[in-house]
């Protein structure tokens, strides 16, 4: 059976309790090695034993983090090969060129350059998502072909785990989700191989571009299914064979790499859970231990939350230069660019922006992911600065059904909210009537500094691209 579907924050987003940072894998990883790395650029001249000292710290920061001993000792050899004897060293912007050097080496154990996608020149192209139950393979699947689906790559879906119950199932439901076909098993009847053949078929007739097979989770030592993999490869001939790994795993990630790429001979790896609060080591230490890319990475649970791996980018990021690309890039994709230019304008015309304004701009910023993600996509944010700002994703949902709460006059008007009509929002919104005046006055003065703004014109005429 086939189912073919066609600076600082305003004051309302912050809490009465710090919250703990879990926008970025990296965060405890990130804290630490720029502080050490701050104690050495904070040096005007580098001696081979302050390298050889500093670097001992980055060693254990790194083995603290869950990456391999090997990759880590590998890794600070090359940097203090780099550093000790080099003539610059003796310069007043030692410590600085020391962070460079860091920074390069983190490139090249990240992967050393992006790794994109391979496609075949005669469509369709197939990609074989394998690894172990529970990695994320179903949801990566639904993810990959939105991705793919917006990049006109029109993708097909293939149901091909048919041990799991429910979950072709569940790929149906995504995949109407996401707009995108899907081929399965009626009953679960039959080989994998046939069912993965006949869904390359119904790829062609619906046209597809690219088939996505989503096969059953399994061990890498569990050579019956690994032989039925191997079948499947075989019988699908993918341009990619990628692994889905849980980033939360740690040095497992590795080994199970390692038992899939002796397998399959994998040609990329998709790590899930990026947006996690694990240590990191198993993006740092996969490509170092089994040289195969890390190609796309979750950053989320929506459909839009899948993105390319890029090292440069992600090695900026840990060491807190951040991502202003990948901050860019993600706006350009969520961000409604007219309504954007209407809010703009708006902003500082002589009547300024009203409530209702406000909870679109507030939908817009929500779309591009957790707060804490973003934020941690800005140089210099740090876990403290983060702690800090106390980004509380709840206040974002408490602060829409405050808004929601008022008429739409209300909204257009909140200069006639009096005390029996917050009164009456409170009620509807389940927010205590403080949190309203909190939220209007400080509503007010944004306003007013945005209107401050008004003879910048030039505000209206942003683009994103």
């Amino acid at each position: 059976m086939a189912w073919i579907p066609c600076s600082e924050l305003p004051g309302w987003l912050a809490g009465k309790d710090p919250s703990i940072l879990k926008g970025f894998m990296f965060a405890g990883l990130s804290d630490k090695l720029t502080g050490a790395l701050r104690g050495l650029a904070g040096r005007g001249v580098l001696t081979e034993e302050v390298v050889r000292e500093g670097l001992r710290d980055i060693r254990r920061i790194l083995l603290e983090a869950d990456v391999g001993y090997e990759i880590a000792r590998d890794f600070t050899e090359r940097v203090r090969a780099r550093a000790v004897g080099v003539e610059q060293l003796k310069a007043v912007n030692a410590g600085q060129q020391l962070v460079k050097m860091v920074h390069d080496e983190l490139v090249v154990l990240l992967g050393e350059k992006q790794a994109p996608l391979a496609f075949a020149s005669v469509p369709p192209t197939v990609i074989l998502l394998v690894g172990l139950q529970g990695s994320g393979k179903t949801t990566t699947a639904a993810k990959l072909a939105a991705r793919l689906k917006r990049e006109h790559k029109a993708p097909f879906l293939v149901a091909a785990d048919v041990y799991r119950p429910a979950a072709q199932e569940q790929l149906r439901q995504l995949g109407e989700k996401v707009g995108v076909g899907v081929f399965g098993s009626a009953d679960g009847d039959g080989g994998v191989v046939d069912l993965v053949r006949s869904g390359i078929a119904a790829a062609l007739h619906a046209r597809a571009r690219t088939v996505i097979v989503d096969t059953a989770g399994r061990l890498h030592v569990d050579d019956a299914l690994m032989r039925e993999l191997v079948a499947v490869r075989d019988a699908s001939a993918p341009q990619e064979v990628l692994l889905v790994a849980d980033g939360m795993t740690g040095q497992d990630a590795v080994r199970i790499a390692r038992g899939f790429h002796e397998g399959l001979g994998l040609t990329g790896v998709v790590l899930t859970k990026l947006d996690g609060d694990a240590r990191g080591g198993a993006a740092l230490s996969i490509y170092g231990a089994v040289r195969v890319p890390i190609k796309l990475v979750g950053v989320g649970e929506g459909m839009d939350a899948l993105e390319p791996f890029d090292p440069a980018r992600m090695a900026g990021r840990i060491l807190q230069q951040g991502d202003i690309v990948g901050l860019v890039e993600r706006a350009e994709r969520v961000v409604d660019q007219q309504q954007a230019e209407r809010l703009a304008k708006r902003a500082v015309s002589q009547r300024g922006m009203d409530l209702s304004d406000f909870l679109g701009a507030l939908a817009q910023i929500q779309a591009m992911g957790p707060l804490d993600s973003l934020l941690g996509m800005l140089p210099g944010m740090n876990g403290k600065l983060l702690k800090q700002a106390r980004v509380e994703p709840k206040r974002l949902k408490h602060v829409e059904a405050i808004v929601l709460s008022m008429t739409p006059e209300e909204r257009g008007r909140p200069d006639i909210l009096n005390g029996s009509r917050r009164a009456r929002i409170a009620r509807g919104s389940g927010r205590p009537v403080q949190e309203i005046n909190q939220l209007l006055a400080q509503f007010e003065q944004m306003r007013r500094m945005m209107k401050g703004m008004g003879g910048a014109k030039g505000i209206g005429k942003l683009r994103l691209k």
